[in-house]
């Protein structure tokens, strides 16, 4: 846009011309418009055809006047133009068409705001489980960063609706935000959670103060970097051999095991059926909790007959586990 604000003022300099020019010939000579228009465009850009009639004196004056006035106007408009030609990067625009067009695709992806230590973890983590993801930082040189890392990528900040809005907060399956700062976090989450009331939003908190903030702002979980590593710590230390099976487990891609979520949807065909029989098809899989009623249910009876919206956590080998999300 700022592109064209500068090609307005040279082109509304040869518009104006075009229609004086016009307007002359047809009031001093009386020819038709399209005469007068032709006069006009081959006197004012010197392509030099003879003139459209013979001219009277009053027009060949007026013809002097025009190319004094008429061919200034052309070479201030053609030199406007080249100079906003130059100064396009041309590779920058295919670049951001092309994000532009894959951000537009975009559904059911995660988004995932700060792009520091953390957030590139983060992201890291959801294109190793297979999970569509576009970063948001302000800071150019992140996003920069983000986008040589193969991420689409919106640069801007976070907490603003527009940016949320272009990073398709309204298809997207949850949100991180894990910037530096708690402010910063606080606000993201305000603003996700206004435009996306069903959001599953992630945040990170440093200060402890901040976690019942960022829970009022509406993030549905917080996480404090440092209780964290302090938790692990002291079990890597207490329970090594523990720590390093859940490691195991949660380390997708790298070992046999992991873990699983599967959510029970209307018309599936592990609706009313009970944990039982789902045991006895599944016997390699593990089913460690259920999620039932907004209640948690670690290692549930065998009685339990599933419904639309409970979800299991199982724990089993990957092709086992395909097979039983191919059921949900």
């Amino acid at each position: 846009m700022t592109g064209f604000r500068q090609l307005r003022g040279p082109v509304i300099v040869l518009v104006l011309t075009l229609a004086l020019g016009t307007a002359g010939y047809m009031v001093i000579e009386g020819w038709s418009f399209m005469d007068a228009l032709f006069m006009t465009v081959i006197t004012v850009t010197t392509v030099g055809y003879n003139e459209v009639r013979p001219l009277s004196l009053p027009g060949r004056v007026f013809t002097i006047v025009l190319i004094f006035v008429g061919v200034g106007g052309v070479l201030y408009t053609l030199g406007a133009l080249f100079t906003w030609l130059l100064s396009i990067n041309w590779s920058e625009q295919r670049r951001r068409r092309k994000m532009d067009a894959e951000l537009a695709g975009l559904t059911n992806h995660f988004i995932v705001c700060g792009y520091g230590r953390v957030g590139r973890r983060v992201a890291q983590v959801f294109r190793r489980e297979r999970s569509p993801v576009v970063v948001v930082d302000a800071d150019q040189t992140l996003a920069a960063a983000a986008e040589a890392d193969g991420f689409p990528v919106v640069c801007g900040d976070a907490a603003s609706d527009q940016v949320l809005t272009q990073a398709r907060v309204d298809r997207a399956r949850g949100l991180v935000t894990v910037t530096g700062s708690d402010a910063n976090n606080v606000y993201i989450v305000l603003s996700a959670r206004v435009l996306r009331p069903d959001l599953l939003i992630v945040a990170r908190a440093d200060a402890d103060d901040a976690i019942e903030k960022l829970r009022r702002a509406g993030a549905s979980q917080v996480l404090s970097l440092y209780h964290i590593a302090g938790q692990r710590l002291a079990m890597i230390a207490l329970r090594p051999a523990a720590v390093e099976f859940v490691e195991t487990v949660l380390h997708t891609g790298r070992e046999q095991l992991m873990l699983e979520e599967v959510t029970i949807v209307p018309g599936s065909r592990l609706a009313e059926m009970s944990l039982g029989v789902l045991r006895e098809q599944s016997a390699g899989v593990v089913i460690v909790a259920l999620y039932s009623g907004g209640q948690l249910i670690p290692l549930p009876r065998g009685e339990h007959v599933l419904g639309p919206g409970d979800k299991l956590v199982l724990l089993g080998r990957r092709e086992e586990l395909q097979q039983i999300e191919a059921l949900s």
